[in-house]
């Protein structure tokens, strides 16, 4: 059960990052995790919003160049090991993690995380099976 991140390209200049997330608050747009990974040309903000395709359209008008990516959020155990046992998992299947992050805030007594990989399907239908929750777009988008 993928939900859509969106992931804006940064040049990296100072205000770049202020700009994109002032233009979010302007419209009313919530972030609910985000991630940034940066070069010394330019970075990559994805983000977690709670209103993707208006988050999108408004971005793009203020010239930043956005795209929707598939990821999974799910529930691990909020304690030594809980991420771990996921990761086994998919690794155990071959699956390959291309990067991670967490939410900013929980909303049960688990631990929430964002994660993509090279075959969403799949992870979704072993993670799911193996009793890990996934977060549906509702739910991410509202917490």
């Amino acid at each position: 059960m993928p939900i859509k991140q969106l992931s804006v390209f940064l040049e990296n200049k100072k205000g770049r990052l202020w700009k994109s997330l002032n233009t979010l608050k302007k419209e009313d747009i919530d972030i609910r995790a985000l991630s940034i990974a940066d070069t010394s040309d330019f970075g990559i903000l994805r983000m977690i919003v709670s209103d993707p395709d208006k988050a999108k359209s408004v971005l793009e008008s203020q010239n930043f160049a956005v795209s929707f990516a598939d990821v999974l959020a799910i529930e691990v155990e909020d304690q030594p090991g809980g991420l771990e046992s996921a990761l086994a998992l998919l690794n155990d299947y071959d699956v390959n993690v291309e990067y991670i992050y967490a939410f900013v805030e929980k909303k049960t007594s688990k631990a929430l995380v964002v994660l993509r990989t090279d075959n969403n399907e799949l992870s979704s239908k072993l993670l799911s099976d193996n009793s890990f929750s996934l977060i549906g777009h509702d739910e991410a988008y509202s917490l």
